[in-house]
């Protein structure tokens, strides 16, 4: 009975190891896929709750600077080749946002480097880079 019972717990280990790695991919997709929708449609303030609590608490952003967000509609969202894994809970993804100054009209690309981070405890991925830095020329 040992020798079956050895080998059918090893086999159910690596297989809920899998589990968690597929739920991990599928929670990435999905939050990726939420944050690219937030900010194609511009809407910053939502984009914000995709920061991490702790970096949004460490590195508050002044009203001004979020209403300098509201200059710009956002026509472009380019994610490239998608993310790239760094080890086992963080991926990073650069991004091209192409925006649109509404007072002028004139349009713009800014690079934005996303790092993102697998929480255990909540289950979710977070943004750690903060939202894109529209100030770049």
């Amino acid at each position: 009975m040992r020798r079956i019972l050895i080998p059918l717990v090893t086999v159910s280990l690596l297989a809920l190891g899998g589990c968690a790695t597929d739920q991990r991919k599928d929670a990435l997709t999905t939050t990726l896929n939420a944050y690219a929708s937030t900010v194609r449609w511009g809407d910053f303030n939502a984009a914000l709750q995709f920061v991490d609590p702790k970096v949004r608490d460490a590195h508050p952003i002044p009203p001004l600077e979020m209403a300098r967000y509201q200059q710009y509609k956002v026509s472009g969202y380019d994610d490239g080749n998608g993310p790239v894994p760094n080890g086992q809970f963080e991926v990073h993804q650069t991004v091209q946002i192409n925006l649109i100054n509404v007072n002028t009209q004139h349009e713009r690309s800014v690079t934005d480097h996303q790092t993102w981070h697998y929480d255990e405890t909540s289950k979710h991925w977070y943004l750690e880079s903060g939202l894109p830095d529209i100030s770049q020329q």
